[in-house]
């Protein structure tokens, strides 16, 4: 654990893209050293659904979430507090990022009603209210004892537009402060304030310069992955890393699909997590460097191949594809057998990108990511104009391939 005197988080930059912003770093946490970019599983209750923290270990997965509104209500942070906290709770030994209970205030929308002081929630469970305040937010935290954890700040939709963004990104600088004097280990746990803004790129900007005013370790993207248009979620991105400082890390909220995570990297992000993996995993898709499989399809009916030959994965090592697709979305085993693999190709998905950074050979992991996922060149075009955007074209990389 970190000593008292000491900093919660530490950042050291190991090498940086010549073309694009994208960076590795070594994040130092209480509880592990994690190499970034890095994709963070999403364990809400403090579990993922499908896997055992040991499972999480063989994956060499470093940090993992918990979500403070459901672990606030049950099992609640008096009970968190007599186990030790939420690392020896669920016998997790590296390191732990909490969210601040906000977005709920989105996905609970209908069951919450938003002050100034806090919101009130309706358990979606049993019908029961919790007021959530940022000092209650930071409250629960302490007590789950996450190496990162998140300010409460005023999420709106991101396809919100007109007043109610404006009020909600200077409600969030506000919080941000309360959330700051609330906060009673900042020794052992660091605070990440929010980014909100919306999708207006000059209330965005204002949210940065006020944040950046704190003393804070680390920064948040907040307000996106709400079903935006992507040609206007990836301008959000990159002005946000344009003007959050370079020495520290920049969490990018909700993203997990493998094209967003390419990209996003090289806008200058190196945090991300999203359910995409795990809850995909649960309808019976896996996700492979060409494109997701869906393993209920009778095309694999007979086809005794891993889901994917170049993953080292348990799964992949062990089960065929036909074996899979007998038991998808009828046996539960099949979800842990999934998630296993997805996690493993999210988790591989960043260490490749880590290596391509440090060998200074991004664009062309990025040519080849798209090439692989894309054969017949039918990119996103969102995806063209934000690579575009830091020097990388891949319509011309492919060009000059296929002319050899």
């Amino acid at each position: 654990m970190a000593g008292k005197g000491s900093q919660a988080l530490s950042l050291k930059i190991i090498a940086e893209c010549s073309t694009t912003k994208a960076r590795v770093c070594k994040m130092h946490l209480p509880h592990a050293v994690v190499d970034t970019p890095v994709f963070m599983p999403v364990g809400t209750q403090g579990t993922l659904k499908g896997l055992v923290p040991e499972q999480l270990r063989d994956l060499d997965c470093k940090i993992i979430l918990g979500n403070t509104y459901h672990l606030g209500h049950r099992p609640g942070p008096e009970l968190l507090s007599k186990a030790g906290g939420l690392h020896k709770f669920m016998n997790w030994d590296r390191a732990l990022l909490t969210d601040s209970g906000g977005f709920q205030m989105v996905s609970l929308l209908k069951l919450a009603e938003i002050t100034e002081e806090g919101v009130k929630f309706q358990s979606p469970h049993d019908g029961s209210e919790m007021f959530m305040t940022p000092e209650h937010s930071i409250h629960i935290q302490n007590s789950l004892g996450a190496d990162i954890i998140m300010q409460l700040d005023d999420v709106v939709s991101s396809t919100t537009t007109g007043p109610r963004v404006e009020e909600a990104m200077y409600r969030t600088i506000r919080w941000l402060d309360r959330c700051l004097k609330a906060h009673q280990r900042p020794h052992d746990q660091v605070i990440f304030p929010i980014v909100q803004g919306g999708l207006d790129p000059e209330l965005c900007k204002k949210c940065v310069l006020e944040l950046t005013k704190r003393d804070v370790l680390g920064f948040a993207i907040g307000g996106l992955s709400g079903g935006e248009e992507k040609s206007e979620f990836w301008k959000m991105v990159t002005l946000s890393t344009d003007h959050l400082p370079k020495g520290k890390p920049r969490y990018l909220m909700g993203v997990g699909f493998a094209v967003d995570l390419v990209v996003c990297v090289a806008l200058g992000c190196d945090m991300f997590d999203c359910v995409f993996p795990t809850r995909t995993a649960r309808f019976g898709s896996a996700l492979t460097p060409t494109g997701a499989l869906n393993l209920k399809s009778g095309q694999f009916a007979k086809d005794f191949k891993p889901i994917d030959e170049s993953c080292s994965c348990s799964t992949c090592k062990h089960y065929t594809r036909a074996y899979l697709h007998t038991i998808v979305t009828v046996e539960p085993v099949a979800c842990h057998l999934v998630t296993i693999h997805n996690i493993a190709y999210q988790l591989n998905l960043m260490k490749q990108v880590q290596e391509s950074i440090i060998d200074d050979r991004f664009p062309k992991f990025i040519k080849n990511f798209f090439s692989a996922l894309f054969p017949k060149g039918d990119y996103p075009e969102w995806a063209l104009d934000a690579l575009a955007s830091v020097n990388v074209h891949i319509r011309e990389q492919r060009t000059d391939v296929l002319n050899g």
